[in-house]
């Protein structure tokens, strides 16, 4: 596959910012679990795993060990890792118009190129990465790509506690889950964006019924009608499983309860000798717009109780701190989708640390990021 450069970006300066941005008309669109299985299966909505901390104030866990999905997206579906995110909109959104949308990424993307705007947002500083790019009339589509999708830890290795945690401390509410993904719309510096990400789990609110279901189609659709729910739930058989498209070989099921966005949460490991500053977390839960975050210390895996912590207002101030990186990224993102869309619509972004620029290069050829009957809803709608 030939490459040729497009363009070099470099940060934007200050004089040539928006007027203060902000995250606004946040919506959960749909969600969906990977399920273990020797086929690409996943079911919608699924669910994350559910919160439930054991009650006594310690918990020994073993180091992490065995396989670590660091992009699962791809890993189990290397053909199109996009393509679910797709299924599971249309799904629970039939008559969904992608035409209304300017940008459809991961949390993953905005993460790297809000860290290329001000290094200091991650903590290990700013790496090298790389994003592929379509545009498909005004519609954007952002894809992760890294260089392992996974990792296997070796029985002599140490690389933390923090997936041992997670199996102490929540509980997976479906069979065979291997990670919860979840589909959110909002309103950022006059675009449309829909953002894909993983969600550690959730915390129950008993005040709150989320909406269990059998049937996603129906239930997604009428959510808060208690007496249908509970219909579907006590008459509806499990769902067999089902092609995505006569061409794709991701495999669908229909099953999982829809979590409110309100509900999720985050969870960070660490030393009890290192303090997981909130500021080191929040440009991940802005991006997804997640509420709730546990911060868990250990002392060679042995961990205190944590609490769950609302995290809102921190958001908020958050974005209010660091309004000048948020309007650059704004026009980072129009620039890129604009230089990609005049150049022929398909491109690979790489940032180049020997000369510390975005690195535009025009992609000829290759794999097309999605199925093709996933394409004909750019041009028809629904």
């Amino acid at each position: 596959m030939a490459s040729i450069k497009i363009a070099e970006i470099s940060r934007t300066d200050p004089e040539n910012l928006l007027e203060r941005v902000s995250i606004t008309d946040v919506k959960h669109l749909s969600s969906y679990n990977w399920i273990e299985s020797s086929i690409p299966t996943i079911a919608i909505p699924g669910s994350p795993a559910l919160w439930t901390p054991p009650q006594s104030a310690q918990r020994q866990v073993k180091k992490d060990s065995g396989l670590i999905y660091i992009a699962q997206n791809a890993a189990r579906h290397a053909e199109s890792p996009l393509e679910p995110l797709f299924r599971a909109l249309y799904i629970a959104h039939p008559t969904f118009d992608i035409r209304s949308v300017d940008l459809v990424t991961d949390r993953n993307n905005m993460r790297k190129l809000l860290s290329f705007i001000n290094p200091s947002l991650d903590k290990r500083g700013l790496e090298p990465f790389t994003i592929e790019v379509e545009v498909t009339n005004d519609t954007a589509i952002f894809c992760r790509a890294e260089t392992k999708t996974f990792e296997v830890i070796g029985p002599r290795q140490c690389k933390g506690f923090g997936h041992e945690f997670e199996k102490a401390y929540i509980t997976v509410q479906l069979e065979g889950s291997t990670g919860h993904h979840r589909i959110i719309s909002y309103q950022l510096g006059g675009m449309k964006l829909l953002v894909r990400y993983e969600t550690d789990g959730y915390i129950a609110r008993p005040s709150k019924a989320s909406t269990a279901l059998t049937d996603s189609r129906k239930l997604m659709q009428d959510g808060d009608d208690i007496s249908s729910m509970l219909k579907s739930l006590s008459l509806s058989p499990p769902n067999p499983s089902y092609a995505a498209s006569d061409k794709s070989t991701l495999r669908i099921l229909e099953k999982g309860q829809v979590v409110p966005i309100e509900s999720t949460l985050e969870i960070k490991t660490r030393t009890s000798k290192r303090h997981i500053k909130i500021d080191e977390v929040l440009p991940q839960l802005w991006v997804s717009q997640t509420p709730n975050l546990v911060r868990a210390y250990h002392r060679n895996g042995l961990f205190e109780r944590p609490e769950v912590e609302d995290v809102s207002g921190e958001l908020k101030r958050w974005e209010e701190d660091h309004h000048a990186d948020l309007g650059k990224l704004v026009i980072l993102i129009k620039n890129l989708i604009s230089v990609v869309k005049e150049s022929g619509a398909k491109a690979v972004i790489r940032y180049d640390d020997r000369c510390d620029k975005l690195v535009v290069w025009k992609r000829e050829g290759g794999r097309k990021m999605l199925p093709d009957d996933l394409y004909s809803m750019f041009n028809e709608g629904r």
